[in-house]
């Protein structure tokens, strides 16, 4: 059943949630917590707060799924989300802001600063897009084109993430910003480690408010794994040296030679917690 709003629509499934949303030139609100700050607030929307499918929280053997309508507290709260995701929830702005804001606002909001999108970058998460042709399951790294800019159909709407379990138990987890709450990250980072049997059996980090779109780059974080700790620490210096040149941050509120140096600083950081 729909019910008709003055500014919009209100379903109460998903299969009809996608139906309005193939139909009409619809906004999906969920939390509202970054539309409401637009200046330009027109249009109808298409409110995602009865969807039961996009509140699931959820497991398998293998993978974690989270519905994009769940809010930061939601998660907070849930026994399946991990400790790493629950590090950076916990930061985001107040109370208030948490109890209704939602992951699927915050990813799709296509913003380098997103708290929980720089968790699913880390994570190597994947994002299911529902549409009136049916699903699509899409790499988050794939998903951001650019700032603002996601790979997402007029009929398509985020409904779920999917987020792999290995690799979660061992991470670090740093925001920065200009003061120790209710802050916009000015810098923020996450990092994966795991060894077995003496070998780097995963590395992963993520840089967020540095450039466009969130870094990850696996293909430098390959040059860890697979070696010994003390053949990592002779490697060190080139690992560093590879993430020097590819963090080229964008102008913002603090100079770009500032976000680089701490970059760095917390990768440095990071090695030196696992041990490297």
């Amino acid at each position: 059943m729909v019910t008709i709003l003055a500014n919009g629509f209100v379903p109460e499934s998903l299969a009809e949630c996608l139906e309005l949303k193939a139909k009409r030139s619809l906004t999906p609100y969920a939390g509202g917590t970054d539309l409401m700050i637009e200046e330009d607030r027109g249009g109808q929307y298409l409110f995602l707060h009865k969807i039961p499918e996009l509140k699931r929280i959820r497991e398998d053997d293998d993978n974690l799924y989270f519905g994009a309508a769940c809010t930061f507290t939601e998660l907070l709260e849930s026994a399946l989300a991990p400790a790493i995701l629950k590090a950076a929830l916990s930061r985001i702005a107040a109370p208030a802001i948490r109890n209704t804001g939602t992951i699927g606002g915050n990813i799709g909001n296509g913003s380098a600063k997103a708290d929980s999108a720089l968790i699913f970058f880390v994570t190597d998460s994947a994002l299911k897009l529902s549409g009136s042709k049916g699903e699509r399951l899409v790499p988050i790294q794939d998903f951001y084109l650019g700032r603002k800019k996601l790979d997402l159909q007029p009929d398509e709407l985020i409904s779920e993430v999917r987020m792999p379990k290995k690799w979660l138990s061992k991470y670090d987890y740093q925001k920065i910003g200009a003061r120790k709450s209710l802050a916009i990250s000015r810098l923020s980072f996450a990092g994966l480690f795991a060894e077995e049997n003496g070998a780097i059996t995963h590395c992963a980090v993520a840089f967020g408010a540095v450039s466009d779109v969130i870094i990850r780059r696996k293909d430098l974080d390959s040059l860890l794994i697979g070696k010994t700790i003390p053949d990592a620490k002779a490697a060190k210096s080139a690992y560093i040296k590879a993430y020097e040149e590819a963090i080229v941050p964008i102008r913002g509120r603090v100079s770009a030679e500032y976000r680089k140096e701490t970059c760095l600083n917390l990768l440095k950081d990071f090695l030196n917690k696992m041990g490297i």
